[in-house]
């Protein structure tokens, strides 16, 4: 176990629970898999979908990996929602792992790696990441094995894991950036707080080579595209930064499990009061404090939250010593925050009440996961209204890509025509060709097509949607006035 005066032997090290902790690795992922086709597609699946299907080095809203992930899961299990969840089950079994070493790298035993594998396994976020294919849900697991390989490298002592960290963080760039944050975190807690000593080693530095190294063709992929992760996170900042701001501090408590937050206070305490961590303990705050200002998502910072469940977990076992009240208090707080957050984070609503119900309140992911055959369906049924003639010549224009992911999930089995929109890096696809004199229109409202077209007539509105996209219109508009090369740059939109 660390100390404040020196670096911790390997041999202090308590045995790994191999067992338990893989039983419950295991139980979360056979959960996982077996509710993942309970609800549908969310929104970010069948955009991740539809971008997997033209694989680049980078895409205008989005690192390369999470789409790569989409198309290696339907080429190898089919092009189902359970084939798009194979991996982030799996992976959520690799974050309960993870979880219960950073507990152990911290000086847990096997009941505190035991409870912080079943806080994790039952954490309301882990359960979001684990259920279905989001950028999260690959961020969880790296950044948590980054965490791992820094407290290895601080509190063994050996400068070797800084390679580690190194080719872990290069490959989360291929994911998200925000890996930079946690590094920043740590490099000024370091500075503020030390130990200094890793600042000395070239191996530390040898590190950072490797992680430019490993993300060079991204990062060479916005050099050339005039940075489009910096604009993307600009119009975020417009369209969300207020609400993410008021909601930061309360998803916060809830991020990992309610009930469990005394835990977590713990765990923040134990990395300060050693010189050895204090560094992790300081990049918490720091961290929250620059999604703040830049008006990032509160569970940016997530990876962190899970640190510090993971650091209280030995010290709120050594609370209970000798204290069978207090050891009936905790598993009451494990209890009551597993059942919550699986109401939330998992399809327990049935599909058809979700709307309006306090789970589709607090989960976007679940209410924008219902209801997208349906949508696609009637659509459909306007292509099919539309007279003989026009048919050859018609395209569908998706205002968001959600709808752009749905139409091209379905198009074969409705028979859809091509699919455009101008939202995030669909736009970058071009517009619809100039032979096109007739558009489905889906999710515009009227005031954005008049004077773009000759005429607009709404055919329909969309029902049984649990999401924004309920009531949406589908109008069907002809003859656009000016040729639609020109008018794409008009329509483009980022959100």
């Amino acid at each position: 176990m660390a100390t404040i005066t020196g670096v911790r032997q390997d041999a202090a090290l308590p045995r790994f629970a191999v067992r338990p902790v893989g039983a419950i690795a295991l139980a979360a992922a056979a959960v996982l898999l077996a509710v993942s086709p309970w609800y549908g597609y969310h929104r970010d699946e069948l955009y991740f979908r539809l971008l997997g299907e033209h694989p680049r080095l980078g895409y205008f809203d989005t690192p390369p990996l999470t789409p790569l992930v989409a198309r290696v899961s339907t080429e190898l299990f089919g092009d189902t929602v359970t084939a798009l969840r194979v991996v982030p089950a799996l992976l959520a079994g690799v974050l309960v792992i993870l979880t219960a070493c950073v507990t152990r790298e911290l000086g847990g035993g096997r009941t505190a790696q035991i409870l912080a594998a079943t806080g994790i396994a039952t954490g309301l976020f882990p359960l979001v990441a684990g259920h279905s294919l989001l950028t999260l849900t690959l961020d969880l697991p790296i950044w948590t094995a980054a965490i791992l390989f820094i407290l290895r490298a601080l509190l063994r002592g050996d400068g070797r894991w800084w390679l580690a960290v190194g080719a872990v963080v290069g490959v989360a760039a291929y994911n998200r950036q925000l890996i930079v944050l946690l590094l920043v975190g740590v490099g000024a807690g370091l500075l503020l707080a030390g130990p200094r000593a890793p600042l000395r080693d070239p191996r530390l530095w040898l590190g950072a080579l490797l992680a430019l190294v490993i993300a060079a063709p991204n990062v060479i992929y916005q050099a050339t595209h005039e940075w489009p992760q910096l604009q993307m996170a600009a119009a975020l900042k417009i369209d969300e930064g207020d609400d993410n701001r008021v909601t930061f501090v309360p998803l916060q408590i809830v991020l990992v499990s309610w009930p469990l937050i005394p835990v977590m206070v713990g765990g923040w305490i134990r990395l300060w009061r050693d010189r050895l961590t204090r560094s992790l303990a300081i990049a918490y705050p720091l961290c929250c404090a620059l999604v703040l200002y830049s008006g990032g998502r509160p569970d940016y910072v997530a990876g962190l939250l899970i640190l510090l469940f993971s650091a209280g977990c030995e010290p709120a076992v050594a609370w209970l010593t000798g204290r069978p009240r207090r050891r009936v208090l905790l598993v009451a707080a494990v209890a009551l925050g597993a059942v919550n957050n699986v109401v939330f984070a998992l399809p327990i609503i049935p599909a058809g009440s979700l709307r309006g119900s306090p789970v589709a309140v607090a989960n976007e992911v679940a209410r924008e996961s219902v209801g997208w055959p349906g949508f696609a369906a009637q659509v459909a049924a306007v292509v099919r209204a539309l007279p003989d003639a026009d048919r050859p010549r018609a395209v569908l224009l998706a205002a968001n890509y959600g709808e752009a992911g749905a139409l091209d999930r379905w198009a074969g089995e409705y028979g859809l025509p091509p699919v455009h929109s101008p939202h995030n890096d669909l736009y970058w696809w071009g517009p619809p060709p100039e032979t096109a004199r007739v558009a489905v229109v889906v999710g515009a409202p009227s005031s954005f097509l008049t004077g773009r077209f000759a005429r607009c007539d709404q055919a329909a509105s969309i029902d049984g949607m649990a999401g924004e996209e309920q009531g949406i219109p589908v109008t069907v508009c002809r003859d656009p006035v000016t040729s639609w090369r020109a008018l794409w740059p008009e329509l483009r939109h980022y959100s």
